[in-house]
């Protein structure tokens, strides 16, 4: 079959603790995201989501890119970069205008956005996101096109993601050295929940755990929007480096038996299957290595995941998150492969818990569908939607806004009526 023809494409980069992986999609004509090519490799320069080498995080993504390329036939100018460094922090500004119960025209709109960019408080970060979510009209909330209707109150929602300033720079000078563009850095909690969460569970109140190798996100979406995070400084790769302390064994072997013969979950036969484990040392001296029970593995890997779900349970309930109402929790990302997971992590919480695998995406590799890509797929997505973002208002561009015609505002008219 020949290639869809695609109108626009999008390339996005997730660059974390354990792997570097990069996807090239292109929107066709019917409006379906399909995926032309994928690359991937492993991730030597980046600790808890920070850069600690330059060079080599470089070389992995001018790899990884070029892998994508060659998979897509195509050549790659700008991309999408994911960021989940413990410095993310979210709010909700929230700002109003009395209108006297006349009718809501542009200009108003227009003047409570501008009133709401100058009430954001960096406070000595960089502003990843500032997207308005929901209007409300005299108290009423979730409002999605307020123009034209009547109101004594007129106030919006304003989404703010912020984040340390150096690390971000030191990530867009890496991407930047591998002959790339940088479009945006895209929060991770936000590109994963485009891919993971239905807008049913945004408006009703889900929390999103990112289980990944350095770090573990844990995100709080209520009325549709992202209104807490928090970022836990352990994540799967501390569940390796455990194995292979606790055996005596490498990395790469103890990853292996964590990926093939790990469980959440303890099971009787556990304690009668042997695994094999060959010695760290290398000389004829060390023997031939010996044998350990399933169930001494599983019992390594729970220890740690007990420390990992005391934390999340702590922050859910820092967040707020302990009504009946809107208790699902959706586990993501590569620590989320685990066998068992779901249930151990429900048993643990004592919420309901699914793992959140990537949609959204046409001819998505099999290789990448599970939760492990999930924020490569939602960067991604994000790309392709490509929100109104209030940082792209520039003090110029606001006096035209009160005037009445703003090409500006026209497009994030055009962006909310494409997803409302």
């Amino acid at each position: 079959m020949p290639p869809p023809k695609v109108e626009k494409l999008v390339t996005a980069v997730d660059i974390g603790s354990w792997k570097v992986s990069a996807l090239i999609a292109g929107r066709t004509e019917a409006g379906e995201l399909t995926i032309l090519g994928t690359g991937q490799r492993e991730s030597r320069g980046v600790r808890r989501g920070y850069i600690a080498d330059m060079e080599r995080t470089e070389m992995a993504v001018r790899e990884t890119v070029e892998q994508a390329e060659r998979v897509a036939g195509l050549n790659i100018e700008d991309v999408w970069v994911s960021f989940s460094g413990g410095s993310l922090v979210s709010d909700v500004v929230t700002v109003e205008r009395n209108l006297g119960g006349y009718r809501v025209e542009q200009a108003d709109i227009d003047d409570l956005l501008t009133t709401g960019r100058q009430s954001i408080d960096p406070d000595g970060r960089i502003v990843l996101h500032a997207q308005p979510t929901c209007f409300t009209l005299n108290g009423t909330q979730g409002v999605k096109r307020p123009l034209g209707m009547h109101a004594d109150k007129l106030g919006v929602d304003i989404h703010v993601v912020l984040a340390d300033g150096a690390p971000l720079a030191n990530m867009e000078m890496c991407v930047r050295g591998a002959y790339l563009d940088v479009n945006a850095i895209v929060a991770s909690p936000i590109a994963t929940g485009f891919a993971c969460l239905s807008e049913e569970e945004r408006d009703l109140g889900v929390a999103l755990v990112e289980l990944g190798a350095g770090v573990t996100n844990v995100s709080l979406y209520v009325g549709g929007m992202l209104v807490g995070l928090h970022s836990i400084p352990i994540g799967a790769a501390d569940i390796t480096d455990d194995i292979a302390s606790a055996f005596g064994i490498r990395r790469s072997q103890a990853e292996r038996m964590k990926c093939f013969y790990g469980s959440a979950m303890q099971s009787r036969r556990d304690f009668r299957e042997m695994i094999e484990v060959a010695p760290i040392a290398g000389d004829a001296a060390a023997g031939e290595g010996g044998k350990i029970t399933r169930a001494a593995l599983v019992s390594v890997i729970t220890e740690r995941l007990n420390q990992i779900m005391a934390e999340v349970n702590a922050a859910l309930k820092g967040m707020g998150f302990n009504t009946p109402v809107g208790r699902q929790v959706v586990l993501t990302g590569g620590g989320a492969e685990m066998k068992g997971i779901a249930d151990y992590a429900q048993s643990a919480l004592g919420r309901a818990v699914r793992i959140g695998r990537p949609r959204g995406l046409a001819a998505l590799p099999e290789a990448h569908s599970g939760p492990a890509f999930a924020t490569l797929a939602g960067l991604a997505l994000y790309g392709a939607a490509n929100p109104a973002d209030l940082r792209s208002m520039t003090p110029a561009a606001q006096t035209v806004h009160r005037m009445g015609a703003s090409g500006w505002w026209q497009r994030m008219m055009g962006v909310l009526k494409a997803n409302y």
